[in-house]
């Protein structure tokens, strides 16, 4: 799991970790550790290390001083190195010094001629600009500056020009090829639009972790998905495993019906029942489902999933009421999240001690919560608390919080899920995990991370429709409980799950 922090918390373990240790060494080692990386992307990209060139971009802060420093240590491995200096009078004085004993060269970056266009002409370019106390994007001038470099930036802490602690990007911004961050992940790394702009991010130990404490944020990894997978074991039967109850779609969207069941089915073994007018469509794609035409009919589960395709009619607030007042765990998607937001009273219908997984998109959680804006870490926490449930916020960054403050993001950087009905497959994969006896935080988490998964194996390298990321749900369980096998050697199963009408 990849534990991240804020930059107020991570300032503040610094702070104490620099009491106790020799002054210089902590920015010397976190230096020495970007000019590694430097090297390495020297050789991945040119071939060699020696002979190279290096250009440095200083600001005033500790991340110049930090790039100072690591252009020292190139130099001492045969590369030439030449730093830009955007505040002269600022640079960190040690660093620049370091880097000049050691043959380094350095030039304002309000020079004009060759010395800068020299410099500007590298092999690879290092990120120190600004820290982690900038907001807001570049100034004018050190904007212009990036906009001339055409190598590969190696960012220090962050790209410059990122909110560090909320991940917006609001105005011009280096896009590296790679970071290196030190003592702990920050939000920027992990939030979109900013992680867009870190490429490969690399994390440095420098002993802040006794001194943090629990995190802001969490990121799963393959690792924590399996561990919490429900896979069947020996003494398990069709009802041990968790009963989904699918309550979605309609005559109008006949086909939300089939992809939320989808992927319940396909994410576990053990029952799935339907309850809706889509029932004889849902039993001839699945004949395995339980499929009624109302949910009184439908028998006993161990979590509903309800919303997708369901339209905003009076008889859908019904269905939503119904669910609600179960007394299962809810998973509340789409409509039935549009329903709740327009109908206020249907809260009422729950037990405030049962769990419930709201899934919006960020026009639904405008009209139940109110706009995202920049910060969605907080729009997301803000919102479990109101409603006392489990947020799942869709978007390029997922972001779910818990009503306990604890939050989780999911982010590749990939864009496969961002398809119609791609979100149906999502709740379903929810509801199963969530009938399994996940808590629901950690359902929602890893089943997004599990979709995501499926959408990129059913993709390949080409977009891909809802219904073969569902169908590669399997192949996403395979390669986590086979971690050896990648995730290419699965072909996606022939057929479709599509329906008329979604």
């Amino acid at each position: 799991m990849r534990e991240v922090w804020t930059t107020g918390r991570i300032r503040a373990a610094e702070d104490v970790v620099l009491a106790r240790t020799q002054p210089g060494a902590l920015m010397r080692r976190a230096a020495f550790a970007v000019s590694v990386h430097a090297a390495r992307l020297l050789r991945e990209r040119t071939g060699g290390v020696a002979g190279r060139h290096v250009t440095l971009l200083v600001g005033a802060g500790n991340n110049g001083g930090d790039a100072l420093w690591a252009g020292a240590f190139l130099r001492k491995r045969g590369v030439g190195v030449t730093a830009v200096l955007l505040a002269p009078e600022k640079a960190n004085a040690e660093g620049l010094a370091a880097l000049r004993r050691a043959g380094g060269r350095a030039v304002a970056a309000d020079e004009a001629g060759n010395a800068l266009d020299n410099a500007l002409d590298a092999d690879l370019v290092i990120d120190g600009i600004v820290g982690l106390a900038a907001r807001g994007g570049l100034r004018p001038d050190a904007a212009a500056l990036v906009e001339r470099v055409t190598a590969p930036i190696l960012a220090v802490d962050l790209p410059s020009g990122v909110d560090p602690d909320i991940g917006a990007v609001r105005g011009p911004a280096v896009t590296a090829a790679a970071t290196v961050t030190f003592g702990a992940y920050k939000p920027l790394h992990v939030l979109h639009p900013a992680a867009n702009h870190c490429g490969d991010v690399h994390l440095i130990d420098i002993g802040l972790r006794p001194e943090l404490g629990e995190p802001d944020l969490r990121v799963l990894d393959a690792d924590d998905v399996a561990a919490r997978l429900p896979l069947p074991q020996p003494a398990d039967d069709k009802y041990t495993q968790g009963v989904v109850g699918v309550a979605a779609g309609g005559s109008t969207y006949p086909g939300a019906a089939v992809l939320t069941t989808s992927g319940a089915v396909l994410t576990k073994s053990g029952m799935v029942r339907y309850a809706g007018s889509a029932a004889d469509v849902v039993r001839a794609r699945w004949p395995e489902v339980i499929a009624t035409g109302s949910l009184s009919d439908a028998g006993r589960v161990q979590a509903w999933v309800t919303g997708p395709g369901l339209g905003t009619g009076s008889g859908v607030r019904e269905t939503v009421r119904e669910v609600l007042a179960a007394d299962v765990p809810v998973i509340a998607d789409a409509d039935a999240v549009n329903v709740l937001a327009a109908h206020p009273d249907l809260w009422d219908a729950r037990d405030p001690g049962t769990p419930l997984v709201l899934t919006p998109h960020e026009r639904e959680f405008a009209r139940l919560a109110g706009e995202v804006g920049d910060d969605r870490v907080t729009a997301v926490t803000a919102a479990a608390k109101r409603f006392n449930a489990v947020v799942l916020l869709k978007g390029h960054s997922t972001v779910i919080a818990d009503p306990d403050g604890n939050v989780f993001v999911h982010h590749t950087g990939r864009a496969w899920p961002a398809t119609a009905g791609s979100g149906d497959v999502l709740s379903g994969i929810i509801g199963a995990l969530l009938a399994a006896g996940i808590t629901p935080s950690y359902a929602a988490a890893c089943a997004a991370w599990l979709h995501d998964s499926a959408a990129a194996i059913a993709a390949s390298g080409a977009p891909a429709p809802a219904s073969a990321i569902a169908e590669a749900i399997p192949a996403a369980i395979r390669a986590l409980c086979e971690p050896k096998v990648p995730f290419g050697t699965y072909s996606v199963p022939k057929g479709t799950l599509g329906a008329p009408g979604r």
